[in-house]
């Protein structure tokens, strides 16, 4: 999940908020759950994904401090600036030590004992839409910039690969499969046929150039989703998401439920680690979510009800999934298990509903992400007073946004590896090391310009320095734990 989910910051109420968050957080790779689940068993997955969700959540918080902590600051320079320049034009003084002093140290007094007429200004108000990427410019050196943009952009061209590879994927298993009522739940292979002597890999491959002709030119473009769009896509995924915990309630409470998954299982936790890492992922976004929220005194209750939530559907979704399905059927898009099974659903346009419906919901997010990775590769070379040639600017960075995904997506169509790829590598840097590294350095500059007694009321309840120290030893942990199996797991091969 990438790319804000509001336009320039249109204020609306916490509850409303609350509703963005959710489907923000919500989104594709909650259809890859379920066969993580049954690949690593369900005790295993249970305890894993509320520890990643408590994790996320943890990180969440030290974000909306780092983007409080942000507005201080912004304001307080804003603030100095206007002194001087008021004082310059008001008076002509020959003290100019005093001026010369007050620029070159502007961080020098606290900045909440200053009043102004009509009382104190709150700093920390979080008014001003501060992106993740500006928060690393103020707070991180070059080094740590660079790396930011790095991690945000390798994160993204895994978003789209994953975009890329979902939507042929879906329309491949809708016009190859057989949805006669008479095959039942079969698991085909790539080198089935499909039409004739078409296979289902080239058929694949066909949907996927299809795909890329129609929504690859956005990428040159400039594309946002509009109010109403987001609310017909939401409106469809939340149907649909209904509709299949509801059928596997159904037939589980039949009796006829095929599911016998283990209780744990080591081979399928870097798959499980990486897929719930990007199923939580909401850290990049949280400043064009939260900054619009009218009273954000209730905010940090509004995160942690939202997490509570959103891993209490993660934990219906898949464990309905594994109990109703056989394990070794569970497809990586969990939305197909419906369409090929008509013990499940024998109603033919709510199976190609199903099937059908990752189709638009990703479809209408692909430009949204290319555009905001196109802009990252622009930032990120960016220089100041700087302009790029049109052919750079409007060829190149579209090019070096749009293939890449498109290739991996030719090569592989395993989305349940490309989910566990994404999220663990990159997904581990922009949800765990980049939120708390940005806590950690917004802390150290606005407490040497803030009174004694001045609090950030949206500091993370986890504002104990070893907090953030153990969220980086966690997040080295994992990485090196999914490398070192991945190396083992081909060494076997």
């Amino acid at each position: 999940m990438a790319g804000g989910i509001t336009d320039t910051g249109e204020p609306y109420s916490a509850f409303v908020g609350l509703v963005y968050m959710f489907n923000l957080i919500v989104g594709t790779g909650a259809l890859t759950m379920p066969r993580a689940f049954a690949t690593a068993g369900w005790v295993l997955s249970l305890a894993l994904i509320s520890f990643l969700a408590f994790m996320s959540y943890m990180t969440t918080t030290f974000v909306i401090e780092a983007m409080a902590a942000a507005n201080a600051q912004l304001r307080w320079k804003r603030r100095e600036q206007d002194e001087i320049h008021d004082h310059d034009s008001t008076l002509d003084y020959s003290d100019d030590d005093n001026v010369a002093r007050g620029r070159g140290e502007p961080e020098t007094k606290p900045i909440l004992s200053v009043q102004r007429s009509g009382g104190p200004v709150d700093y920390f108000d979080i008014a001003e839409r501060v992106e993740m990427g500006q928060m690393a410019s103020m707070f991180f050196n070059k080094v740590g910039v660079n790396m930011f943009y790095i991690c945000i952009i390798v994160y993204l061209y895994g978003d789209l690969a994953i975009y890329a590879a979902a939507v042929p994927i879906s329309l491949m298993e809708v016009a190859c499969g057989n949805h006669s009522c008479s095959a039942g739940a079969v698991k085909y292979n790539d080198t089935d046929a499909c039409w004739g002597s078409v296979t289902r890999k080239d058929a694949y491959r066909v949907f996927l150039s299809v795909f890329t002709l129609l929504l690859g030119p956005f990428t040159f473009f400039n594309a946002q989703k509009t109010k109403y769009l987001q609310i017909l896509t939401s409106l469809m995924r939340w149907i649909a998401f209904t509709m299949m915990i509801i059928l596997a309630l159904l037939r589980i409470g039949a009796g006829a439920g095929e599911g016998r998954p283990p209780a744990a299982s080591l081979a399928g936790v870097p798959n499980l680690f990486g897929v719930c890492v990007y199923s939580f992922m909401c850290q990049h976004s949280l400043p064009s979510l939260v900054t619009p929220i009218s009273n954000k005194k209730r905010v940090g209750v509004l995160v942690l009800a939202d997490y509570v939530l959103i891993l209490a559907f993660y934990a219906l979704l898949s464990f309905t999934a594994i109990f109703c399905f056989d394990s070794g059927l569970i497809h990586d898009m969990y939305t197909l298990n419906f369409t090929d099974n008509c013990h499940v659903l024998d109603i033919a346009v709510l199976r190609y509903f199903l099937g059908l419906f990752p189709v638009f919901t990703i479809s209408t997010n692909f430009p949204i992400i290319a555009v905001t990775l196109r802009n990252n590769w622009k930032t990120l070379f960016h220089r100041d007073g700087g302009t790029y040639p049109w052919v750079v600017d409007r060829v190149v960075f579209p090019l070096i946004t749009l293939v890449p995904p498109i290739l991996v997506a030719f090569c592989t169509h395993n989305l349940e590896s490309l989910v566990g790829i994404t999220g663990a590598y990159a997904g581990t840097g922009i949800q765990y090391v980049v939120p708390a590294l940005l806590v950690y350095h917004a802390r150290r500059h606005v407490e040497p310009v803030t009174a004694r007694h001045a609090i950030n009321p949206h500091r993370s309840p986890f504002r104990h320095a070893s907090w953030v120290w153990f969220v980086v030893l966690w997040a080295i942990f994992c990485l090196m734990f999914v490398t070192a199996n991945i190396i083992l797991t081909d060494t076997k091969k």
